[in-house]
């Protein structure tokens, strides 16, 4: 039953969903505006879980003195504390939940897009390396697209930035259609395992 249920109600809310996308009845959308109410309702209690499997991982890691429990500390201590203010002092412009947001928090996104920077141009140096027709033409669209986005490109040729235009315009964006082709059929698939009661993984299976 532990599983049998699960799957039922994972059915019956996919062919809901299904259905009520192609039935624009009245009772029908009725119903699907009070299954949404519900499904905040239950956001809200996962979002509770998922505050509780927080807690309880770090306070493991700390009890048992793990790899890098230190950092399991600031974790607990930054996140009960930026609770609080919110709670306490409200999230107005001024307050301390805004301060805390805008110069911790803001600054450390900006360190991490600023270390990913370097990892990205570490992996587009290994990927345009020229071992293959198609590492080639890559490498070819990204050079005539940097040198495109600069004024020394239009100094180089002054078509250059029309060519980058025109790259960016219809083979990246045929290329970005097809990838959300395959996304879309991706997540139709999986809906659809998800239903029929094939795809148990997120059962814990």
């Amino acid at each position: 039953m532990q599983v049998q249920i699960p799957i039922l109600l994972s059915f019956l809310a996919g062919m809901f969903f299904l259905v009520q996308f192609f039935m624009p009845h009245q009772a029908i959308q009725a119903t699907y505006t009070e299954v949404l109410v519900w499904l905040r309702i239950i956001v809200a209690f996962a979002m509770i879980l998922g505050i509780a499997s927080l807690v309880q991982r770090h306070a493991t890691k700390i009890r048992r003195r793990q790899r890098d429990w230190q950092y399991s500390i600031i974790t607990l201590v930054s996140f009960f504390v930026v609770c609080i203010l919110g709670i306490v002092r409200g999230k107005d412009p001024g307050s301390a939940f805004a301060w805390t947001f805008s110069y911790m928090l803001v600054p450390l996104d900006a360190t991490m897009f600023s270390l990913l920077a370097f990892f990205i141009a570490s992996a587009a140096y290994r990927t345009f390396r020229a071992r293959t027709p198609e590492a080639t033409v890559l490498l070819v669209a990204a050079v005539i697209v940097m040198l495109g986005r600069v004024p020394i490109g239009e100094m180089i040729h002054r078509s250059l930035p029309d060519l980058t235009e025109w790259i960016m315009s219809v083979p990246t964006v045929a290329g970005k259609r097809a990838i959300l082709f395959g996304v879309a059929l991706g997540g139709i698939a999986t809906g659809l395992r998800i239903i029929l009661g094939l795809e148990r993984s997120h059962l814990g299976g």
